[in-house]
């Protein structure tokens, strides 16, 4: 095999296919909603890299120091052999596993840019001989089939992504993880966990603006691929905590009345003054709730690690 291989799992139209059905579903619905993985074009996925080095984000810093303090121990206890990381991006959170993973044969980044798996998986099998990077451009939400690679594998789901997915839709993906994984095999998953609802809000709703510019990036992609005429400055950024549910909610407050049309979708919108527009669910965690969501899946947490301030969890898993 060659040293980077990268699969298309994708039909090449899917992404497009999938943001129509997603906005016209979104707009027309009650109350009207986006889904988060639209912020991340090109420009979208910019911003959150500037997002992850604000001093009100914590969540990368806190997930970085477990993953420095603990990728011993989680290659001890793991053995992998494959590492699977669904979600990849850049990979680089990643490359502090596989430099703890010695017997790593095999990394298997899943994203659906192929353009982030290629940049990736080049530089990393040229800065680590004899890594196999075989690449899948796929939707991690759907049912993966994942290569042949040597086990023990770890697949890896980190940065709090799960906390994107509604309750349902976690409970969809972990019992879909768990149909890929053999005995001997194990989940690393990253969660944030609930605190002071002060910092949590700050997170999502920094000084800068740099949140609020990135949630409203999903407009610019509505409009540039499906020719919406949809104004940024109409809308306000809004973070919320929803101390029920313990999520937070980004949402966009239309600032007027107004209509908005997408073309593509024959749809005009109406919104009136001061209707909100969700656009992410960020769940938080009690360990009590992880385990028991992970036990339902088939899955037992044999580890459970936080940063030194509690803020932030790894557990690692393995099938039952």
């Amino acid at each position: 095999m060659s040293p980077f291989l990268l699969t298309r799992t994708l039909p090449e139209d899917a992404t497009g296919a999938a943001l129509r059905a997603d906005v016209r579903e979104g707009l027309t619905g009650s109350p009207k909603t986006l889904p988060p993985k639209w912020f991340y074009d090109a420009h979208g996925s910019e911003l959150f890299e500037r997002i992850t080095t604000l001093p009100e984000y914590y969540p990368t810093r806190a997930e970085r120091e477990i993953l420095l303090a603990r990728a011993g121990e989680i290659a001890a206890v793991s053995g992998a052999r494959t590492l699977v990381e669904l979600g990849s991006g850049s990979s680089e959170k990643t490359r502090h596993l596989l430099d703890a993973l010695t017997g790593l044969r095999t990394y298997v980044p899943v994203d659906v840019s192929a353009s982030a798996l290629t940049l990736a998986g080049e530089a990393l099998v040229a800065e680590r001989p004899g890594l196999e990077v075989h690449a899948l451009i796929a939707d991690f939400t759907a049912r993966l089939t994942l290569p042949d690679t040597p086990g023990p594998r770890l697949v890896a789901f980190l940065g709090g992504t799960i906390g994107n997915l509604l309750p349902a839709e976690r409970a969809a993906f972990l019992a879909s993880v768990r149909s890929l994984l053999a005995p001997g095999d194990a989940l690393l998953l990253g969660t944030d966990l609930v605190k002071d609802e002060t910092v949590l809000v700050r997170a999502y709703d920094d000084a800068a603006g740099v949140t609020a510019a990135f949630n409203k990036n999903v407009l610019n992609v509505v409009n540039r691929e499906l020719d919406a005429d949809f104004d940024p400055a109409a809308f306000e950024h809004v973070a919320l905590w929803d101390a029920e549910r313990e999520w937070i909610e980004m949402r966009l407050r239309s600032r007027t009345a107004q209509t908005v049309k997408v073309p593509a979708l024959e749809l005009a919108v109406d919104f009136a003054a001061g209707e909100e527009l969700r656009t992410e669910v960020s769940a938080k965690f009690r360990q009590e709730g992880v385990r028991a969501e992970l036990s339902a899946a088939g899955l037992e947490t044999v580890r459970w690690w936080t940063d030194a301030q509690g803020r932030f969890a790894l557990s690692l898993s393995t099938a039952r």
